[in-house]
């Protein structure tokens, strides 16, 4: 009895110490995208405003690290959103979703479809990027709530345990009040990327790009995010602008464009390929 309990307690204590070493490892990292960014190395999404699967299968597979789901600005609901990641699961490119608004509803759905970034729009207040990032985490860390969601079969049973530590919050700074407190946002915690909006930031101000006052506000943005230690993100134009890393490239209907003028040009004569091949 005195050796069978022995080796019992010798059992549990084993279970413990190997439950708390599970606990106190670093969870398992399948956002592509937000290693690269915490490399320093800049990462780039095309934007997808589409519902058709086969599109943003294609753009999922063509090269960038993230497709940037424009749900701010497209009719696209969270049900079509929800099939098109699950079409294409395991593609290159990670599903990141402007939500339509920074709401514990708009961001928690956008998470249990499978999001692994969070681009939230016009952010200019405190309050509501502290709000945002708490209903992108779950506790202890924030507050989103456990439902239901197809993120279980897309990244693993261990989703609950990785889900903070992969998702990336994007703050976007699209006004003058945003240039404003700039530094306060970037340094809320859990704030990955800073994304100055080049487009916003003229139709907000009256200023346009080049101009001294508009380059002020994206340099006020600059300084405030770098200081916090965060990523600096912007338009795809703004690749060699210094310290920029996270990049919104154009929309799936600008690619296809230029894919069908370079096919045309390069299209070669004599045999002809065989249908289906291209996939």
């Amino acid at each position: 009895m005195r050796s069978a309990a022995i080796f019992g307690a010798l059992v549990a204590g084993l279970v413990c110490a190997a439950t708390a070493a599970a606990q106190n490892a670093a969870p398992r990292m399948y956002n592509t995208a937000k290693v690269k960014l915490a490399r320093g190395e800049q990462i780039v999404g095309g934007t997808v405003t589409t519902a058709n699967p086969e599109i943003y299968c294609a753009m999922a597979n063509s090269g960038f690290d993230f497709l940037w789901i424009e749900m701010q600005h497209s009719p696209l609901t969270y049900q079509e959103v929800a099939r098109m990641i699950w079409a294409c699961r395991g593609a290159p490119a990670m599903p990141f979703i402007r939500v339509p608004d920074s709401t514990p509803g708009d961001i928690q759905k956008a998470m249990d479809i499978g999001a692994l970034g969070i681009i939230l729009p016009l952010v200019d207040s405190v309050e509501e990027i502290r709000s945002a990032v708490e209903y992108t985490m779950y506790p202890p860390a924030g507050k989103r709530s456990l439902g239901n969601g197809q993120y279980g079969a897309l990244y693993g049973s261990d989703y609950r345990q990785t889900a903070n530590a992969n998702v990336l919050i994007v703050a976007m700074i699209e006004s003058p009040a945003g240039v404003a407190i700039a530094d306060e946002i970037a340094r809320v915690p859990g704030v990955d990327v800073v994304f100055a909006a080049s487009t916003d930031l003229g139709s907000f101000s009256g200023l346009r790009q080049g101009q001294a006052d508009y380059e002020a506000l994206v340099t006020n943005i600059h300084d405030a995010t770098l200081e916090a230690g965060r990523r600096l993100g912007g338009p795809l134009a703004w690749r060699n602008r210094k310290d920029f890393t996270f990049f919104q490239a154009p929309t799936e209907a600008t690619f296809i464009r230029l894919g069908v003028e370079a096919a045309l040009k390069a299209a070669p004569a004599g045999q002809a390929p065989v249908e289906g091949a291209e996939r």
